[in-house]
Order: structure tokens, then C-alpha cells, then sequence
């Protein structure tokens, strides 16, 4: 029988167009011979519906007269329960559309790619490819993976962080806090974003706090790091988990200005969003051969450091005139899932859905190993309540 696939995609994001673009991809690299593909969709609004219209991304022009040709969908959240369900049931007839065995998640951004859905998929405890929650959530946030990285030795760029609620209070002093531990130029971005949304250049005090206003409207928290005026921008995609993984070959991706805009990444200087594989870019980097296998190493250690499962890329910066690389951030999941970083190292699109699917059901049967609760009852033990404490009877 056939592996039944659903791919969630779309969601609650700034990056939902390219989250579809990405799943789009997906779904069509699947082999068809070994696995059934369910599209799930999830809407601006968070409704989830299926369809075969959703296969088609030129149907995502008109969203009103796609979701008329689907079907609203939901699950259980409930343990074991890995049914698709139909919103609206027929008389008589069962309200489950399909049992799926596995999720692929292609949800960018904010309430897809932060561990937002993820607790949802480990709630159901349905196999799902990709980071779990803990990992999710520290590769989204850019504070929190610093920090991280930083405790393990992975080199990291000086920063300073703080939340709106602080901008707004304590401005004199974080912009104090920042001209002395880190001077100007700094880059400003918000916290759990990705694909460059609401990230800005600062050359003085005026342009800093132009930047962390924009910012703070995508997030509660605000990260200004020291930007590094010559740089070099590498990537390199990580495939398996993290106590068996690969790297890819390094990707230079070419940018317009300081530092890649959601344009350089996305629409590759046409009109029309293709994903990352449209931006350009020299694959492989060239670089010297001491420096590749030290950014695939800093790529690989940030992968095994954050726990992380699936497919990742790890976005590194190198000073041209230093020859200092450091990391800028992990994608738990990347554009266009990294497809043509794996082509170029040999693992075509095809076999790369197979073995995300492989590893996900790999980790689940690993963690059916684990000792998850107990089977005794504390409470037939005679054990009671006093006072809101447990206690025993007397």
C-alpha cells in the first residue's frame, strides 16, 4: 500500500505566498509510484481545506474562486487519531476524508516554522517531517538560536535585544546600549521572522530608530546586530538529524544591496515569486577549499546544536576583509526545501521527499522507544487533596 502524504502549506504568515510556492514544488518532486499526496491549505485566516485545485499554484490568483473548487478539512487533536476530516459531513455517509501516515510541513514563518504547528503534529502524534516543537522554535528566533550558538562555540556576530515594550520605555538606553557594545552600521530585524521581511540598515541614530519602529510592527522582539559592511553571503543546506547528518555543497547567494531582500530571494529581479531557486546565486561558492569544509562544519554543528531533523539551511556570513565567518541563521524550513543545494550534491528532488518521508517515520518509531508516562495511578493509592496539596489519608 501506498504511504499517505499530507503537505500543509500556506498558513497565518508574512511568508505565505512563498510557503504555497514551496509546497507546490514539493508535492509535484513526490514520487506518485510509492506515496498518495494530500494538499492541505491553510488559509491568511487559518481555515484548512483540500482539493486537487490546490496543486495548480496559478489557481492562487484568484483564492475566493480556488477555495469554492475545495473541501474545508480539519483534525482531531487527539492522540493517534491521524484521520482528515470534513468539515461539512453528508448524511449517512463518514466524515473522514482520508487516513494520512505522514506530514510534510512547508509552513513558513510565524505559526508554521516556530513550533507553532509542530506541538499540534506531536499532540496528534502523527510522523511529521522536519524539526520537532523544541528545535522549531529555537531555529525561528533569532535571540534564542544566538544564544544558543553562541553557549556552544558557534561563532555568532555581537548583538543586542530587547522588546517593543522596552523600545517604547527605555529607548535612550538600548539606543545607548547599542552605539557603545556594537557603533554603526547595525542591521535591525525582528525576532521570529524569515525571508528578510521587516529587516533594515542603519547607519546612525536617526535611521535606528526608523528601522526598530518598522521592525516592532512584525514582532514583539527586536534583535540589532553588527553589520558586516564587506560581507559574503554562503549557504548550505544539512539532511538528516542531529546525530546523523550531511551537508550540502555551499551556494553564494547574489544580492542588490547590503544584504538579500525578500525580491533578491523570491522574485530572482522578474515579476513573478518562482522561490529561492529563481534568485540568483553561484552553486557551488567559490571559495577556498579550507574555507568550505569550515562553513559546512559551522553549518553542520549548528544543525546538530538546535536538535535539528529534516532538511535545514544554514545562512553564513563571511568578512571579505577578515576572512571571519560567522553564522546568520538556520531555516528549520528553507525555500524550496533546498532542493537545488541536495541536486548539486547528487541527491535529486525525488529522493529527497522520499528520504524527509523515511526520516520522519524513522524518528517516530525511535521515539515509541521512549517511556512517555506511567501506568500507575497515584490516586487509587489512597492519596488525597489537602488544602491543593496530594497528601495521604490517615
Amino acid at each position: 500500500m501506498k504511504t499517505n502524504i499530507g503537505v500543509f502549506f500556506g498558513g497565518r504568515s508574512t511568508e505565505h505566498e512563498i510557503s504555497v510556492i514551496s509546497a507546490s514544488q514539493a508535492m509535484h518532486a513526490i514520487d506518485r509510484e510509492n506515496y498518495n499526496v494530500t494538499p492541505i491549505y491553510i488559509t491568511k485566516k487559518g481555515v484548512w481545506y483540500t482539493g486537487e485545485a490546490l496543486f495548480d499554484v496559478a489557481n492562487y490568483r484568484d483564492i475566493d474562486a480556488l477555495l469554492k473548487q475545495c473541501e474545508q478539512v480539519y483534525m482531531k487533536p487527539i492522540y493517534g487519531d491521524y484521520n482528515l476530516y470534513k468539515e461539512h459531513k453528508s448524511m449517512f455517509k463518514t466524515d473522514v476524508l482520508v487516513h494520512l501516515d505522514v506530514v510534510l510541513p512547508v509552513l513558513h514563518g510565524t505559526n508554521g516554522e516556530d513550533g507553532t504547528f509542530e506541538g499540534v503534529l506531536e499532540t496528534i502524534g502523527i510522523p511529521f517531517a522536519g524539526c520537532n516543537t523544541l528545535a522549531s522554535a529555537n531555529g525561528m528566533d533569532k535571540i534564542t538560536m544566538k544564544m544558543i550558538l553562541r553557549e556552544a562555540g558557534v561563532p555568532v556576530v555581537d548583538y543586542v535585544w530587547f522588546t517593543d515594550k522596552q523600545w517604547f520605555s527605555q529607548r535612550d538606553e538600548l539606543i545607548a546600549r547599542i552605539e557603545d557594545k556594537i557603533g554603526y552600521p547595525v542591521i535591525v530585524k525582528p525576532a521570529n521572522l524569515g525571508s528578510s521581511v521587516g529587516i533594515g540598515k542603519a547607519a546612525n541614530r536617526e535611521e535606528l530608530v526608523e528601522k526598530v519602529d518598522a521592525a516592532e510592527v512584525y514582532s514583539t522582539r527586536i534583535i540589532v546586530e553588527d553589520l558586516v559592511e564587506d560581507l559574503q553571503e554562503i549557504n548550505c543546506s544539512v539532511l538528516g538529524d542531529c546525530d546523523d547528518y550531511r551537508m550540502s555543497v555551499l551556494e553564494e547567494p547574489i544580492k542588490t544591496g547590503d544584504f538579500l531582500s525578500y525580491e533578491d530571494k523570491y522574485m530572482g529581479g522578474h515579476k513573478g515569486a518562482k522561490g529561492m531557486q529563481a534568485s540568483s546565486k553561484r552553486i557551488p561558492a567559490e571559495l577556498p577549499e579550507d574555507e568550505t569544509k569550515r562553513i559546512q562544519h559551522l553549518a553542520g554543528e549548528t544543525f546538530r546544536v538546535l536538535s535539528c531533523h529534516g532538511v535545514a539551511r544554514v545562512d553564513v556570513i563571511v568578512d571579505r576583509k577578515t576572512r571571519d565567518i560567522y553564522v546568520n541563521e538556520i531555516n528549520t524550513i528553507p525555500g524550496s526545501l533546498s532542493f537545488y543545494l541536495w541536486e548539486a550534491s547528487g541527491i535529486p528532488f525525488t529522493e529527497l521527499m522520499h528520504r524527509l518521508v523515511q526520516l520522519a517515520l524513522k524518528r517516530k518509531r525511535e521515539e515509541g522507544n521512549k517511556t512517555v508516562s506511567y501506568d500507575h495511578n497515584i490516586f487509587s493509592l489512597g492519596a488525597g487533596v489537602k488544602g491543593g496539596k496530594l497528601g495521604t489519608k490517615h
